[in-house]
Order: structure tokens, then C-alpha cells, then sequence
């Protein structure tokens, strides 16, 4: 129930921001910032919200979060002003990092085995339910009752997720050696200033000298967040040493090579639809179909599929067909039918489907059940990270590749390839901008498929069944035990 409420506040949100602006008078920045300042705080904060449910309770920290979530919503629902709604979505934001790491660590807390398998597919779904109606109920809330029915509805959502946490069981690391403010704020500080890097890139371009200083911050402050924590042992807020294990990194990654494609899709390829192809709002909606249904059916199937084979063969696979779909990208056309289009979004879907059903559960299952508040932190900042990352870098490389197409046209290339990429083709070049736009797009789904070819390989080979087992190992058993090595393998 509370998973639900995370990816319909993201796309509700998007659906909604026109009429929003619009009733509250709010300038372009103000309704850029309505989505930026969620997704800044829901990007940095998954991290410190595991360590947090780790050390004090995880069943707290989801309750807590629940409330955050709920009560910010109604405040944008109600709220008079511009300034008000965005301090409400900075609130939900950390409601929702909240929710996303102290969830995950609750189920891995509580269930084992196939039961803990089925547990992460029933997780996976609620997140794919939210990402593909989102949109389409949005629109009907925002169409019907106008944009703060779309807020009232997060809103309700929050209580019976808040009545049903209340019955979970309370876990926490007792041996827990307590907060690491100084990793902790190192580590969240870097992260939000990569997102507000990543804003301003897309804004201002990639070389401009606030971006390019923006992200060289990012960077020094995650090299001292990596030498603090080396520096601090077993106080450390995340033990970074994980990272030269290569199961952990692979699964920690793995948003890059499943999340990033499905995203960009989701974002751009309804804004191509409707500017190229020409289609209305509930068309490009429908003809999203082949992609979207599989994520809201298979996370659970795939469960089932892990159960019964392994978590390696589910992820492989589906970084696989996510390959195959993207490479069918260079088919697309603005004149592609309903059948046309399935053929690259179907293998798609069915893919982000599959892996949205493991991919949580085997991001608990790299470390100790002790640590796993911290383990989801660290995937789901690894994914929430990635999806901003796409959905900006994505826009930028989009209307470069439409610039480049357009350069021996003699128009105004930056300004129409803009908003070429947004759904707006301007009549007078029109044969041009969808020409520029769809090589684009054929170029980013080549693009996809290489960095979802090597995702599979690196998988495959990372997730092999010693190296997975070798994972829950404890290094420091030989220290506290006398058993002989022969017999603690």
C-alpha cells in the first residue's frame, strides 16, 4: 500500500503540474522546482533512512514516513501558494525515501525463503501499479476534479498503509554502534547536490560553469564520504568495502541497466507520439500498453520464476529482453501502428517486468538481515539516482542528437529540437524536427541496448552461485570463533 504511493506521486505530480501552476500563478521555475524538489530529497535521503531504521526501528521509521507522505499531500492540496506547495513536496520527498528503504527492510526482516520471494514480487507490483496507471488515473483525476484530487488521493492512500504498518513486527540492529552523522551527512549532502547538478544541466547545459562547479562538489564530497567511512570501521554509517564484492555491485547497479530505459519511455516516448505521430493524450496513453502492462503483472510471476531457478537466471534474462526491445527501437517511426510499436515495447516491459519482481529482494540478500535497512537504502539511491539521471540526461543527449540532424536545415535548431523532443514540432520544418527527432530516439535505443547487453554479461557472471554465497559470509567470523575454516565452508 505505501509502495504504491511513491512512483503515483512522481508521475501524478508531472500529470497534474500544468493545471497546478496555472491555479496558483506560479512562474516556470516555480513548477520545475514543484517536481525537482521531491525527487532531490526522495534521491538523497533512501540512504540515511536505512541507517536510521536499522539503528532505531524499522516499523517506526515506516510509520513515521507513512505520516510524512500523507500529511504533506494534504498540505499541496490545500495549499494557496506556489511556495507552500514546494515545501510540502521537499517534506514528501523525505516521507518517501523513508518509506522506500524502511519497507524493504521490514519484509527482508520478516520473511525467508520462497515466502520472502513472493514477498519482493508483491513489492515489485505495487511499484510497476504505480508507475503504469499513474499517469492515466492522474489524468482522469485532474480532467474530472481538478489537480488537488490527485494529492487528496496520496493522501488517502497513506491510511490504511499507516493501519496495516501498525500490525508489522518492530526490528532493529541492536548491536547497531550507532549514527554516523558525518558519514551520514557527507553522504546525503553529495547526492543532493548531484540532483541539483543534474537540474541545472538540463537547464543550462551540460558545460555551464554552475552545473560543471556543481558537479565537481558532488564528487569531493563522495570521495570524503568514502574516506570517512573507510576511516571509521565498524562505526561506519555503510561498510563501503562491500563495494569490491562483485555481487553486491552487480545487484546495486542493476537499476542502471533495467530502471534507465523504462523511464526514458515512459517520460519521452508519450511526448513523440503525440508531436510526431500526432496522436491524442488517451492514444499515446494506450499505445504505451505493450510496456506497461507486463510491470504490473509479472514482478509477482517472477518471483515464482526466482523460486524455482535463481535469482541470476531472472535478472540475466531480463536485462536480456530489455536489450532486444531497445535494439527494435531503430523500427520506430511516427507513423508506427499499435502492432508496430509492440514489437520493441513488449520484450521490453516484459523484461523491467521480471526484474522489478527480484531486484529488491536480491539487493537484502547481498548482506546480513542485520544490515538490511542500510543494503535497501543504498539500492534504492542507486535507482531513485538513476531514474533522475535518465530522465535528464536523456532530454539533453535527445536534443543534441536532433540538433546534429538539423544543422544543415538553416532554422533555429536548439529551440526547435527542444521542444521537438517535448511534443512540440513546429509546421514550418515539421518533415525535419520528426526526421532529427526519431534518429534520435533510434540512436538512444542502440544506445540502451549496449549498456543492457553488458548489464546481462556482468550479471550472469557476478550473481554465479559461489560468488553468491560468498556474499553472506562474515569476515570477521574467523576473529570471534575458533571453528576451524574447513568447517565454517
Amino acid at each position: 500500500m505505501a509502495s504504491i504511493m511513491l512512483p503515483f506521486s512522481v508521475t501524478g505530480a508531472a500529470v497534474a503540474l500544468p493545471q497546478l501552476s496555472s491555479s496558483l500563478h506560479g512562474s516556470v521555475a516555480d513548477a520545475q522546482w514543484t517536481l525537482n524538489t521531491f525527487n532531490i530529497t526522495f534521491a538523497a535521503l533512501p540512504l540515511a533512512a536505512g541507517t536510521l531504521a536499522d539503528r532505531i526501528g524499522r516499523r517506526r521509521i515506516l510509520l513515521i514516513s507513512i505520516v510524512l507522505v500523507g500529511v504533506a499531500s494534504a498540505l499541496v492540496a490545500i495549499s494557496p501558494s506556489m511556495v507552500l506547495v514546494n515545501l510540502a513536496r521537499t517534506v514528501q520527498g523525505c516521507g518517501a525515501a523513508g518509506v522506500l528503504a524502511s519497507g524493504a527492510a521490514i519484509l527482508a526482516h520478516a520473511t525467508s525463503g520462497r515466502r520472502r520471494q513472493i514477498a519482493f514480487g508483491i513489492l515489485g507490483t505495487s511499484f510497476g501499479t504505480g508507475l503504469a496507471i499513474g499517469p492515466m488515473v492522474a489524468g482522469a483525476l485532474t480532467q474530472t476534479w481538478g489537480w488537488r484530487s490527485v494529492f487528496v488521493l496520496v493522501a488517502a492512500l497513506s491510511v490504511p498503509a499507516w493501519v496495516c504498518t501498525t500490525r508489522t513486527p518492530e526490528s532493529s540492529n541492536a548491536d547497531h554502534p550507532g549514527l554516523d552523522w558525518r558519514g551520514l551527512l557527507t553522504f546525503t549532502s553529495s547526492l543532493a547536490v548531484l540532483s541539483l547538478a543534474f537540474v541545472h544541466a538540463g537547464t543550462r547545459g551540460w558545460t555551464s560553469s554552475v552545473a560543471m562547479a556543481q558537479f565537481g562538489i558532488a564528487g569531493a564530497l563522495l570521495a570524503w564520504f568514502v574516506w570517512l567511512e573507510l576511516r571509521q570501521g565498524p562505526r561506519a554509517m555503510f561498510d563501503v568495502r562491500l563495494f569490491a564484492q562483485p555481487t553486491f555491485v552487480a545487484v546495486v547497479c542493476q537499476p542502471f541497466t533495467v530502471t534507465l530505459g523504462f523511464v526514458i519511455l515512459l517520460v519521452y516516448l508519450p511526448a513523440y507520439l503525440q508531436g510526431a505521430g500526432g496522436r491524442s493524450i488517451t492514444a499515446s496513453g494506450l499505445l504505451l500498453l505493450p510496456m506497461t502492462a507486463p510491470v504490473l503483472i509479472l514482478p509477482l510471476i517472477a518471483a515464482f520464476i526466482a523460486a524455482r531457478t535463481s535469482l541470476r537466471a531472472v535478472l540475466t534474462a531480463a536485462s536480456l529482453l530489455i536489450a532486444i526491445g531497445a535494439t527494435l527501437l531503430t523500427t520506430l517511426s511516427d507513423q508506427s501502428s499499435w502492432l508496430l510499436l509492440a514489437v520493441p515495447l513488449l520484450p521490453f516491459g516484459i523484461g523491467v517486468g521480471l526484474a522489478f519482481g527480484v531486484m529488491d529482494n536480491a539487493a537484502v540478500s547481498t548482506v546480513a538481515v542485520a544490515n538490511s535497512g542500510a543494503a535497501a537504502g543504498i539500492f534504492n539511491t542507486m535507482r531513485i539516482t538513476g531514474e533522475s539521471i535518465a530522465v535528464s540526461a536523456a532530454g539533453a543527449l535527445l536534443t543534441t542528437l536532433t540538433v546534429q540532424h538539423l544543422s544543415a536545415d538553416g532554422i533555429d535548431a536548439s529551440r526547435n529540437a527542444g521542444q521537438a523532443v517535448q511534443g512540440h514540432i513546429d509546421p514550418a520544418h515539421r518533415a525535419a524536427l520528426i526526421d532529427g527527432v526519431t534518429h534520435a530516439f533510434h540512436t538512444v535505443g542502440l544506445c540502451l541496448a549496449v549498456l543492457s547487453t553488458i548489464g546481462a554479461v556482468l550479471t550472469y557472471i557476478a550473481l554465479s552461485p559461489s560468488r553468491f554465497a560468498d556474499c553472506h559470509a562474515d569476515p570477521t567470523a574467523r576473529r570471534r570463533t575458533d571453528v576451524p575454516e574447513d568447517r565454517m565452508r
